[in-house]
């Protein structure tokens, strides 16, 4: 397999994107990646997405954004894998030009969730889980996680304001970032008075839909032309493993094997362990999985996840940085371009260019995206030159 590297990526605002359609919003985000690439065209686009059908009434992605960015005799498919489409796309894109099979690609995570009314959504959402056992008795996303919550709290003894620190981390992030959806930092007093959305979860600790798209621009090493001054971003390690769609079906609840699997593969591929990984881009839709996926990917002891963050460990400054760029809960989470947008804030990281919440010396990135609720996830981890 050959070498890969990053050599371009875009992005685009989260946010109500009234005036934007599906495609405008992934053209955007594909030709900032090409330009930032300086090519003018690629063999292939791989797009990640969820619901574009049901919420955009829009199927056929692949030659709807080949079409749209003027690539349309480029190889074209659409990538579906709930919340983690976008780096199931990637890693499509990577596993064809690493193998030989293409010298060009371009993955592009969209979605457009606020045309649709807030039930619809809450609907689509609900269909990356078990439909007979889990949304046919009315479960929700947030319901399910509020479930797995619930447990941990038990199971471990914490209290729900142990979890605050998660979501003030994120905002105070997001603040630094032009693309995050929210720019407004968040303390105890505002997380403890946010209302209640399904016992423990409330506002606070779930992340907001939005529209976006995000993508990068990827090429095999031996056929890169260097930019003067920008650093080399390399793709170290790809892997990806499921587990079952219903939570009741798990050995145990509350450990994400899936979560634990890929990161273990991504590992032994970049030669790596937890404790060489500068910065960490994980799936914190919800607080409680910011907790789970720090644990299942070796940075806390089972059931020890929040105190990383009480202790402040989780900032950029500190041993594990996450949500650098604001996270899922204040960058937003447009659930099949989440995946991308953690691709792409890695990349920023290495390549030094995140300012105020920039993780000082940061060589070793690793970015995490779960589908559903922990069933299929997708880890990568990147290195810089």
């Amino acid at each position: 397999m050959r070498e890969v590297a990053v050599l371009g990526i875009g992005q685009t605002r989260v946010d109500e994107h009234w005036d934007k359609s599906l495609r405008e919003l992934a053209g955007e985000a594909v030709l900032a990646a090409m330009d930032d690439a300086h090519l003018s065209a690629v063999d292939a686009i791989y797009v990640g997405n969820m619901m574009s059908g049901s919420a955009n009434k829009q199927q056929h992605l692949g030659a709807y954004i080949a079409d749209w960015v003027g690539m349309r005799y480029a190889e074209g498919l659409r990538i579906e894998a709930a919340c983690g489409s976008g780096a199931a796309a990637f890693r499509s894109a990577l596993m064809a030009v690493a193998s030989g099979a293409l010298d060009s690609a371009v993955a592009v995570g969209v979605e457009k969730m606020t045309d649709s009314p807030g039930a619809e959504i809450t609907a689509e959402l609900a269909t990356a889980a078990d439909a007979d056992y889990e949304a046919g008795q009315g479960l929700s996303f947030v319901a399910l996680n509020a479930l797995i919550m619930r447990r941990y709290m038990f199971e471990y003894g914490w209290k729900k304001e142990d979890f605050a620190p998660f979501s003030i981390n994120a905002h105070a992030n997001g603040v630094h970032n032009p693309c995050a959806r929210f720019h407004e930092p968040l303390d105890e007093k505002g997380y403890a008075r946010a209302p209640m959305v399904a016992d423990p979860i409330n506002l606070m600790d779930a992340s907001p839909m939005g529209d976006g798209a995000a993508a990068a621009l990827i090429v095999p090493v031996e056929r890169l032309y260097r930019q003067p001054g920008v650093p080399l971003v390399k793709v170290a390690g790809s892997a990806a493993a499921t587990d079952t769609i219903a939570i009741h079906d798990r050995r145990d609840p509350l450990w994400l094997m899936a979560a634990e699997r890929s990161a273990r593969l991504a590992y032994a591929q970049a030669g790596v362990g937890p404790e060489d990984i500068d910065v960490f881009e994980l799936h914190d839709a919800f607080s409680i999985m910011a907790a789970l996926s720090l644990e299942a990917a070796g940075f806390a002891a089972r059931g020890q996840g929040p105190h990383l963050a009480l202790d402040g460990e989780i900032r950029p400054t500190g041993r594990v940085p996450i949500a650098t760029r604001g996270g899922l809960k204040a960058r937003g989470h447009p659930v099949g371009a989440t995946g991308m947008y953690q691709i792409v804030e890695v990349v920023q990281q290495l390549r030094g260019d995140c300012g105020e919440t920039q993780v000082p010396g940061a060589k070793i990135g690793m970015a995490q995206n779960i589908g559903g609720s922990g069933s299929n996830i997708v880890a990568h981890i990147f290195t810089v030159d």
